[in-house]
């Protein structure tokens, strides 16, 4: 996604996850295994968010781009930023369908 539209968007989905109480730890936090887009806590959760956005599906929908890999990669990711493997994560996933004049959010739970 453009630079532009992908920090959009990642503005349009914390603002979603906080309103529904999620707590932002880190945001753009690179690991030796990727990028994650927002961490965050939930309950007592640690969770790991993809962001997708997409203006139309001439391309695939935004959550086609969410691979096995990506999710593996990600969980490597969390347990990385968090230093041990015993803590509870969750993976989810905020799509971002449209721009920013006209858009509509799902917000998944990923099953790992």
């Amino acid at each position: 996604m453009g630079a532009l539209r992908g920090r959009w968007a990642e503005e349009v989905a914390l603002r979603h996850l906080q309103e529904k109480g999620y707590r932002l730890l880190w945001k753009n936090r690179r690991t030796p295994f990727g990028e994650v887009d927002l961490f965050m806590e939930k309950d007592g959760v640690y969770v790991v968010v993809e962001v997708k956005q997409r203006a139309s599906e001439a391309f695939g929908a935004p959550l086609e781009a969410i691979t096995p890999g990506k999710v593996k990669r990600l969980l490597k990711s969390a347990r990385f930023l968090l230093g041990r493997d015993d803590l509870p994560v969750r993976l989810e996933a905020v799509l971002v369908h449209g721009n920013p004049k006209g858009f509509r959010l799902e917000h998944l739970v990923l099953e790992v």
